[in-house]
């Protein structure tokens, strides 16, 4: 496909933000969509471009995942059989072992996972890894994904002074302000880790930014427990207690809610990064996203870094959905296919704060979307296609990822940089990484635990 100068992409559809328009098309020129439209209309208009035809395929938003861990790559899999908290145990030791290479590699890995899976934003919840989140930021940026880069601003368990810590906070936010792939953002690993004065002051910098606070809410009981005894105070209700509950604040997991905290976060303008995969794998509970939709709650959907796929994370927002809540109510339909793309992109894009910029195909938006073929026999005999994309969609029927008007990826894997030779090194990295990261797992690897199985039927 010709990507240098305007391209007039004439699809058998385009998945706007009121549902599938037939023989419509789209204009891109340099980083946003010049129009959308009918396609007869805009090849009248627009009579010097050539309409490219994509027969076979649709024009849909790329997905944004609104909660990733960009530099726990490494270690993925050892989150997998592990109880709730793994942090701790997990993630702290492993990317404090992580030196700048490392931390180069295992983003620039996640980015481009997420882009192979449909994502063109990524919302980086901020590492712990000891180095300038820079090399974050660089490697989201040469993987061509638009991230969303949070800096930790943790200060009850830092050697660094409050003071100090809000200062790096506001240099954060101005530093990237005006890129266009990277969006400053300030993050808090859980309420516990931050003073009072850090949770309202990081809400008031973040808010007249207009960037967002990610914070890990209501995420597990352990958690729900240690802010009742320190506080008398649920989480969500002690970040409303000290003034950070608010429209800057994305609220990652929240999965534990009483009826007044939905009714806090209804009121406050607050975000949700509802986090399906992340509850089946280490999760005590279901964030009741249906529930939300239906109190106007802005929430986006994320992966928390278990795997890179929007369409199984579609379905997965689906799938848990109608198992949490769906078999008790009989309610058959939990969103109807359409609620769980919507916040895959247009939602995900306002829960990250970018709903102005991103996450729909539109006049004057960026122009970040998928091609994705739907000529193959999943697909083909359409009849209702939100709900087949939610089902039936996967990342192998994405042809081609673009962001900012960029054609990033094509059939899987980048045209301007080398993509195999990144997974190796990444492969060679994570090795040395895991040897020296002093992990604690609470499980073995599933082949030691079918082999204790082994041992365990024939001792009987």
């Amino acid at each position: 496909m010709r990507v240098d100068g305007p391209l007039l992409l004439a699809p058998d559809l385009v998945l706007t933000p009121d549902g599938p328009m037939d023989h419509y098309a789209a204009v891109v020129s340099g980083s946003t969509f010049l129009a959308v439209g009918p396609a007869e209309q805009l090849e009248r208009t627009y009579p010097h471009l050539t309409p490219v035809r994509l027969r076979g395929h649709i024009l849909m938003p790329g997905f944004v995942d609104a909660h990733h861990h960009l530099t726990q790559t490494f270690g993925a899999a050892l989150a997998f059989g592990e109880p709730s908290e793994i942090f701790r145990r997990l993630w702290v030791p492993l990317e404090g072992a992580l030196d700048e290479e490392g931390v180069y590699v295992a983003a620039k890995l996640a980015a481009l996972e997420s882009l192979r899976g449909g994502f063109t934003t990524v919302a980086e919840a901020g590492t712990r890894a000891p180095v300038d989140v820079e090399l974050v930021a660089a490697a989201a940026r040469d993987a061509g994904i638009r991230c969303v880069l949070g800096l930790v601003c943790n200060d009850t368990d830092s050697d660094a002074d409050t003071t100090t810590i809000l200062a790096h906070a506001e240099k954060h936010l101005v530093r990237y302000c005006t890129e266009e792939l990277i969006h400053p953002s300030l993050a808090v690993s859980v309420p516990e880790a931050a003073t009072a004065r850090t949770l309202r002051d990081t809400a008031r910098l973040a808010e007249s930014a207009g960037a967002v606070v990610q914070i890990h809410v209501n995420e597990h009981l352990a958690a729900v427990e240690r802010s009742l005894v320190e506080h008398g105070l649920r989480p969500l209700e002690y970040l409303h207690e000290v003034g950070a509950l608010g429209p800057q604040l994305l609220a990652a997991h929240a999965t534990l809610l009483t009826p007044h905290e939905l009714t806090l976060l209804a009121g406050s303008g607050a975000a949700v990064s509802y986090n399906p995969v992340a509850s089946a794998w280490k999760g005590n509970a279901v964030a009741p996203a249906t529930t939300m939709a239906e109190r106007g709650i802005r929430f986006g959907l994320g992966t928390d870094g278990t795997r890179g796929d929007a369409f199984r994370l579609t379905e997965a927002a689906e799938f848990a959905q109608r198992l949490a809540y769906g078999l008790a109510t009989g309610d058959s339909s939990c969103g109807a296919g359409w609620t769980w793309l919507e916040h895959a992109s247009r939602g995900g894009a306002d829960a990250v704060g970018l709903g102005a910029r991103t996450g729909r195909i539109a006049e004057g938006a960026a122009a970040d979307f998928l091609l994705v073929d739907v000529s193959g026999p999943e697909m083909r005999l359409s009849w209702d296609l939100p709900w087949e994309l939610v089902r039936r969609g996967n990342r192998d029927q994405i042809t081609a990822v673009f962001v900012a008007g960029r054609l990033r990826l094509w059939r899987g894997w980048p045209l301007d940089w080398d993509g195999p030779a990144l997974v190796r090194r990444a492969a060679e990295l994570s090795r040395d990484v895991l040897s020296r990261a002093p992990v604690t797992r609470a499980h073995p690897t599933s082949t030691a635990a079918r082999h204790a199985a082994a041992e365990r039927s024939t001792a009987q």
